[in-house]
């Protein structure tokens, strides 16, 4: 079980990471002449988690606001997932100790 909360909490960070990635890549590439934005969509997994993959957009165009958005919000996801990913381990810790 607490194995499953490591590995769904895993997806959700690499997830976010993902999303990150895509949109700080719009940022940089907002001066770059028919740069096709590049999204990140995420999809919920049956067994927990989810998977997240890269496409671009089939039009060109900048949209600043909803990059910075995404840039918060992914990294607001990030820091939500370490701390599943962290409460999962503190309580595995806590069912060894109380196990020994």
């Amino acid at each position: 079980m607490i194995g499953q909360v490591h590995a769904i909490a895993v997806s959700g960070m690499t997830a976010a990471q993902t999303r990150l990635q895509a949109a700080a890549s719009n940022v940089a590439n907002l001066p770059t002449e028919g740069y096709r934005r590049v999204v990140a969509r995420a999809e919920a997994q049956p067994e927990g988690g989810v998977r997240v993959r890269s496409e671009r957009l089939p039009a060109a165009g900048a949209d600043l606001p909803a990059d910075l958005v995404e840039q918060r919000m992914a990294a607001t996801a990030f820091a939500a997932n370490l701390q599943v990913f962290q409460a999962a381990d503190r309580m595995a810790g806590s069912l060894l100790a109380a196990r020994a």
